[in-house]
This record gives structure tokens, C-alpha cells and sequence, in this order.
């Protein structure tokens, strides 16, 4: 019988700033692949890993080789918007991230994407994440904690 618990959901609050806007008052495109990286590192926070210990103590990196965007509808200056933010998928060399981002006053969602990071040591070649991290990951994705690698 395999134990599952419910997967750990990030929630980050942004508010829209005149910056992040075109001369409409939209977003402009790129700034939803900031959004996302608030939420990536809240939730890693949220897991107890701080991405900064990660580098400094274990020589661990997870540069990101794949962002994708499904644009739904347009966020406006001064919205205030939710990041949700899960782990899809992981293994023990690859961290896949899903997002939301929905707007609070009308709970519409405004965009859905994902992220794919691979672990790296320093010299970027890639490396097993160790099994405290493993742990983490597996509770945070609602999975079993593993015996092995994945």
C-alpha cells in the first residue's frame, strides 16, 4: 500500500507595479517568468530548503532549461495577484514546477506555466540531488519518501 499525503501548494502575493506595465497598463510578458521564480523560491522556503544554503553548503545549482507561459487573461497595474506554486514532477536530477496566477479580487485565473530546473554541481554537470532534499521534494509532491533514488 503506497502512502500518499496532499502535495504542498505555495501561495505568494504580488501586487502589480507601474513598471511591470506596458503603456495599456497590461503586464508585460516576461514579468509572469519573475512572478514564477517568487513562488519557485517561496516554496522552497516553505520545505525548509533555502536555495542560497543550497549553493553555499552543498555546491548544488538548479538552472532552469525549459519555461513555458499559458497567458489566459491580462493582469492590470495594481492588481493583486496569488502565485500558487507545486512541484509537478521530480527526480533525482530534474525539478519540474507548476504555476498559477490568479488575480484576488475576481479569483480569475490569469496564467498557467511551468518550469524545468536541472540539478548541477558549480562546474554545471549534472549531479543527484542528496536524499534530504529527495525527502523534502517527495513530502512536498505528496509522494512516499523513497528508500533509494528515484
Amino acid at each position: 500500500m503506497t502512502s500518499h499525503s496532499i502535495p504542498v501548494v505555495s501561495e505568494s502575493s504580488i501586487r502589480v507595479r507601474y513598471a511591470e506595465t506596458d503603456q495599456m497598463g497590461v503586464v508585460y510578458h516576461s514579468n509572469y517568468f519573475i512572478w514564477f521564480e517568487v513562488g519557485r523560491v517561496n516554496l522552497l522556503r516553505q520545505l525548509g530548503v533555502s536555495y542560497k544554503q543550497m549553493e553555499k553548503d552543498d555546491q548544488l545549482f538548479i538552472p532552469l532549461v525549459e519555461a513555458r507561459c499559458r497567458y489566459k487573461a491580462p493582469a492590470l497595474y495594481d492588481d493583486e495577484l496569488i502565485v500558487r506554486t507545486h512541484i509537478r514532477n521530480f527526480r533525482e536530477r530534474i525539478i519540474v514546477f507548476a504555476y498559477e496566477l490568479v488575480r484576488t479580487s475576481d479569483n480569475l485565473l490569469l496564467a498557467e506555466g511551468e518550469t524545468t530546473h536541472v540539478i548541477t554541481g558549480s562546474d554545471l554537470k549534472p549531479r543527484a540531488l542528496p536524499e534530504k532534499y529527495m525527502q523534502a521534494l517527495a513530502k512536498a509532491a505528496g509522494r512516499a519518501p523513497s528508500s533509494g533514488s528515484s
